[in-house]
């Protein structure tokens, strides 16, 4: 078994390689990414299982056989992998840049930075067509408050989702936790809507990620309050209002690190948004702070995230030193 200190090797290794190289262009042009692969699972199960026809309870209990069949089939392979990289020589760095793609750090970073780039260059026209890359919410009407907002919003969540929670299941199961998670935060993107057609085949996937997500999103808040100090912003107001706020989310995961960020930086998250044809109205995250945003509070969102990053990275890589020092 991999011991302790080489899992928090991996960690560190996978996430230095992701933020200096990311998703190469080129490699996915040729090879079709383990993400979209896992996509295509989803799909299949969605097209083949999902009857229309059938009443919400037996589409329900189809959905959950589907999830259930999609953590078993990728659990399976990760577990392999595992076994077959311990008997290989340098297997461990062979499982650090598979870590590493399934990790989101300069993806996120390039996509967040973009939005802000777009407004200086060309207003709330160009903001609305970058922002449109990164949320799932209509931004036909929004301005360049509500386009920032969305950008930072979607920075936190998205860091969540997509660094801190692979990390976190990866460090607690190895490879197989890791793929489980990354193939039900991919079954909730696709099906995990409260639309007609997948409300109830998509329960299961939508219910699984919350749970998935429930510690690393509050240990996510907890990084951004102690980013926040070391940066000197407001680390005492982002675990105040994470604590206060983080439960008026819709989403019960997603208001703590989006509340961590509004209290750190001093500004307003959320409020009333549309997606599809669908109004939410939602509630205010640190609602006394500013609701007068732009492309500078972007650059100081996009910062704060990317020191997160750092100390995660530094914690990983002081622990896996002092247990090998140890002998651990």
């Amino acid at each position: 078994m991999i011991s302790l200190a080489s899992s928090l090797l991996v960690l560190a290794a996978a996430l230095l390689m992701d933020r200096v190289v990311g998703d190469p262009p080129f490699l996915w042009a040729r090879l079709p990414h383990p993400v979209a692969l896992i996509g295509r699972a989803v799909d299949a199960l969605d097209t083949r299982l999902n009857d229309s026809r059938l009443s919400a309870e037996q589409r329900r209990l189809r959905g959950i056989a589907a999830i259930a069949g999609l953590g078993v089939a990728v659990g399976a392979i990760g577990l392999a992998a595992h076994w077959v990289l311990r008997a290989i020589p340098f297997g461990i760095a062979v499982e650090a840049v598979i870590v590493s793609v399934f990790l989101a750090q300069k993806s996120l970073i390039d996509h967040v930075a973009a939005v802000k780039d777009a407004l200086v260059a060309g207003g709330a026209a160009d903001g609305r067509k970058a922002v449109a890359h990164i949320v799932g919410r209509d931004v036909a009407n929004l301005d360049e408050a509500g386009i920032a907002r969305a950008a930072m919003e979607s920075a936190a969540e998205n860091f969540s989702d997509g660094v801190v929670a692979p990390l976190f299941w990866y460090g607690l199961l190895g490879l197989p936790g890791l793929l489980v998670y990354k193939a039900v935060n991919t079954a909730d993107s696709m099906i995990g809507h409260r639309s007609a057609r997948h409300a109830a085949f998509g329960w299961a996937a939508a219910r699984l990620d919350d749970l998935l997500n429930l510690v690393p999103a509050r240990l996510l808040a907890l990084l951004i309050a102690v980013a926040a100090f070391l940066c000197g912003c407001d680390g005492w107001r982002a675990a105040k209002v994470a604590w206060r706020d983080a439960g008026k989310h819709k989403s019960p995961n997603a208001g703590w690190p989006e509340a961590a960020l509004a209290g750190a930086l001093g500004v307003a998250f959320g409020g009333p948004r549309r997606y599809g044809e669908v109004e939410v109205d939602g509630a205010w995250l640190n609602g006394e702070g500013r609701a007068a945003v732009g492309a500078d509070d972007i650059r100081a969102a996009v910062g704060l995230i990317d020191a997160a990053w750092a100390l995660i990275l530094i914690l990983l890589a002081a622990a896996a030193v002092i247990l090998l020092a140890s002998g651990r």
